[in-house]
């Protein structure tokens, strides 16, 4: 760890001035260090702040003794905190004026390998996605995840958009992070604590926040924490929005960083795409009109893997979240055999996958159902175009 007293001046001036992060990281500009700031006498800390300020009082032993505590309680249950002058503290944000003084953060991964993809973008939007956002946002990641640069997935864990972003990109290889509204300790919708969980396991991973441990979901954190996602991001991409929500004020921010911007555009009649509408009609955002749009506008190349390789990804869209990843192995395991061995009966494709003939023939009838393999009279397989091409 780096020096302890400073981080743990870091640590307790993120508390102080949670929400005048611009104050906080100017006077940490000023001094030079955390640690330098609780060594001012009273009497220059009110001239730096002023007499009649809230947080001139707070800048005390007594605070930063409560932080050391707090990074000690922290440290047992996987959070590392990173404060803005430290290495593992997102480059991008830093730029930011408004970015806090600290990041709590939790995964298997060191934080400062976690900025070492070339490019960060956010994927944001409505909680109320539609079907046609859901494909959308779905394919848009696949389409990042066959660039050779694979990018890093920043996205806001919530439900709808946020979290088909990040599941999207943990099944295709993507690292991904979730910029939470709480406390290190939350995690917000309850629903999503297994996924925490997971993506805390997975490296190039994490969850983050700037808000200390204790802090409830509240409505200002929501709005607040938009800020670090888009300032975290080299561009933002909004998959669907109402002409008010946080989608839109993530992108709003994006462009007022000077961060590239994209919207899908919708039916005009869709309140759903009235958000990403207007953003393209103010030249906010560029209209996203193919999923490989984002890869040339961005200067990604796609891989040079040819598409039959990405089984996966494809079986992923097509079931949208209906299959286990057990499921999605064994089709996945079958559909390679069957395009190795075009016309391989599904008495050999059992013998070959070790399942068994009834469950041979289950799968090969629903991979058939789906319109993904065709079978003849004599109960040969033979891949169908739609999952190879």
């Amino acid at each position: 760890m780096d020096n302890i007293e400073e981080k743990a001046c870091l640590c307790a001036l993120n508390r102080i001035f949670g929400f005048s992060p611009k104050t906080g990281t100017a006077l940490l500009s000023h001094i030079g260090s955390a640690a330098g700031i609780f060594r001012l006498t009273r009497k220059t800390i009110e001239e730096l702040l002023g007499s009649s300020s809230r947080h001139s009082s707070l800048i005390c032993r007594e605070t930063v003794r409560k932080a050391e505590k707090e990074l000690m309680d922290l440290e047992k249950s996987g959070v590392r905190f990173v404060g803005w002058n430290e290495n593992g503290y997102p480059p991008l944000l830093r730029e930011c004026a408004d970015a806090p003084v600290g990041l709590y953060i939790k995964g298997c991964t060191p934080a400062e390998e976690l900025w070492n993809p070339g490019h960060k973008i956010a994927i944001v939007g409505t909680r109320d996605l539609s079907p046609y956002g859901r494909e959308w946002c779905e394919r848009t990641v696949l389409a990042l995840a066959a660039s050779e640069a694979k990018p890093l997935i920043i996205s806001g864990l919530a439900l709808g958009t946020d979290i088909c972003a990040h599941r999207m990109a943990l099944g295709s290889g993507l690292p991904t992070i979730a910029v939470m509204a709480t406390g290190p300790d939350t995690v917000y919708p309850h629903r999503h604590q297994r996924f925490a969980a997971e993506l805390c396991r997975t490296p190039g991973c994490a969850l983050i926040t700037d808000y200390p441990p204790g802090t409830a979901p509240l409505a200002i954190h929501f709005l607040r924490r938009n800020r670090l996602i888009a300032g975290m991001s080299d561009a933002t991409i909004l998959i669907e929005s109402k002409l008010k929500g946080g989608g839109m004020t993530t992108s709003r921010l994006a462009f007022s960083y000077d961060r590239d911007v994209y919207a899908l555009p919708g039916r005009i009649d869709e309140p759903r795409s009235q958000g990403c509408n207007r953003l393209i009609r103010e030249k906010i955002a560029e209209p996203l009109t193919s999923a490989e749009d984002i890869l040339e506008s961005l200067g990604l190349k796609q891989s040079r893997r040819e598409k039959s390789t990405d089984i996966r990804e494809r079986l992923l869209l097509h079931f949208n979240g209906k299959m286990s990843g057990n499921a999605i192995d064994i089709m996945e395991y079958i559909l390679k055999t069957i395009q190795n061995e075009r016309g391989i009966t599904v008495e050999e494709v059992a013998g070959k996958s070790g399942i068994g003939y009834a469950d041979a023939a289950r799968w090969t009838g629903l991979l058939e159902t789906e319109g993904l393999i065709c079978i003849d009279l004599l109960q040969r397989c033979f891949p169908e175009t739609k999952i190879f091409r």
